[in-house]
């Protein structure tokens, strides 16, 4: 692992502590490696940790945390050429799962110690990185009722359904949108565009003509048909019980670039699992080798 190293702990991330993130990080020091602990308090100020990392000269970010601490992280390493090392401390953990990495942190932090740098590609969007998967309409509104349920009654699975079974029935209407795919003009009415970038999520899902697409080098884009509210329950339910199927139940693209025009002027993008107001049109891009990131022996055989 190259010198010196810089750990950007979000402390909102999981169940942990500075006590927590420090045992974690003692492999760095028994290992004699030269390295920083920088804990942060809120999710917010990540993307300033990374920058100033980043400009201190720290040639190994670890950033330790959830999805979207990851991709907060690596939106501000992108194109840098310092090497990403990943300590999942999240719930899902999708983008370091799929490059190989244990889901326990321990075990994490060793495959590190004895990893490899790879390149590693990434979407983007509006010029904000997603590692995982970007969406506009119906899933932001998703996680943000969510995120309420679980502010309300606690991080659990019932709160997360009751939270979207209230967005479902409550749906109105879906969005006329605009989309350039790879240059060509299409109109669509949709209440949600899905992009994935990462095939590990699809393949948790069952989706494998979305895999192969995004194994192809493409985006998959995934745009839900024009349903009405009652409709939308029996499409999530499909989709949850992993029955949906591309050209049946919703429309599948792959390609390299999309962008997408709404009538609003911002819409609240998610990206894995965050949620951010941008302004349209809404650029989405697959960005080849952008990362460098520190994977398991094996993986980068």
């Amino acid at each position: 692992m190259r010198e010196p190293i810089c750990v950007l702990a979000n402390a909102g991330s999981g169940r942990k502590s500075g006590a927590r993130i420090a045992q974690l990080t003692e492999p760095l020091r028994a290992a004699g490696l030269k390295h920083e602990v920088r804990l942060i308090r809120k999710g917010a100020l990540i993307p300033a940790a990374a920058q100033e990392a980043r400009a201190d000269g720290f040639a190994t970010v670890i950033a330790a945390g959830g999805d979207g601490t990851i991709c907060s992280v690596a939106t501000e390493l992108a194109g840098s050429g310092i090497a990403l090392g990943i300590l999942p401390l999240g719930t899902f953990n999708f983008f370091a799962r799929s490059l190989g990495l244990e889901n326990n942190p321990e075990a994490a932090m060793a495959q590190l110690l004895a990893g490899s740098e790879i390149p590693v590609a990434a979407g983007e969007v509006n010029g904000k990185l997603f590692l995982n998967n970007a969406s506009l309409g119906l899933y932001p509104a998703l996680l943000e009722r969510r995120e309420a349920a679980y502010a309300k009654w606690g991080r659990s699975r019932w709160a997360a359904y009751w939270s979207g079974l209230r967005v479902l029935a409550t749906y109105n209407r879906p969005s006329r949108m605009t989309l350039t795919v790879d240059g060509v003009v299409q109109v669509r009415h949709s209440p949600m565009v899905f992009i994935a970038q990462n095939a590990y999520q699809l393949e948790e899902y069952g989706m494998q003509e979305g895999v192969d697409l995004i194994r192809a080098g493409k985006l998959a884009i995934y745009i839900a048909p024009e349903l009405r509210r009652w409709q939308l329950l029996g499409f999530a339910l499909r989709i949850a019980v992993r029955m949906a199927r591309p050209y049946r139940d919703f429309t599948l693209i792959g390609a390299s670039a999309v962008e997408i025009e709404t009538r609003a002027r911002r819409r609240t993008i998610a990206r894995d699992g965050e949620r951010e107001k941008m302004a349209a049109p809404f650029a989405f891009r697959r960005l080849p080798d952008v990362l460098t990131v520190i994977v398991p022996v094996a993986v980068a055989a």
